[in-house]
């Protein structure tokens, strides 16, 4: 039998699609970087680029989501050892997440506080990310 002749799919019907995985660079930063300043860095910023990338128009979450997600996102990063600097602006951008406000102009502020604790990939996510509120 030929797959051509529709006897067959190409995927078996049992098997599952590739889960699209976001910001991998952040991920895979935070599981190499030492334990300390460097990973709670990488992983706060994964966090809140999470939130980020659901306020991206075209994908919105409800505001009742972002809301609750901003609450407890800013409760743990109040619980993590972070420079000054860094909480600061990761604080503010998941507040701008729960009601979409000025969330372009919070993400330049925290890609310039987490820019020396992030590799180029990492940085290029958060780049094109912020592109995605510059339209």
């Amino acid at each position: 039998m030929n797959a051509s002749h529709g006897f067959f799919s190409p995927v078996p019907p049992y098997a599952l699609s590739s889960a699209a995985f976001r910001f991998r660079a952040l991920a895979s930063l935070a599981g190499r970087a030492p334990l300390g300043g460097p990973r709670e860095v990488a992983l706060a910023t994964y966090l809140v680029a999470r939130l980020v990338d659901d306020c991206v128009p075209e994908k919105q979450l409800p505001v009742t989501a972002r809301e609750e997600r901003s609450t407890a996102a800013r409760g743990w990063l109040a619980n993590i050892a972070l420079p000054a600097p860094v909480r600061t602006a990761l604080t503010k951008l998941a507040e701008s997440t729960a009601h979409g406000t000025d969330i372009g102009h919070t993400l330049a502020s925290v890609i310039t506080a987490t820019s020396s604790y992030l590799d180029a990939a990492a940085r290029t996510e958060l780049d094109r990310l912020a592109r995605s509120f510059a339209k």
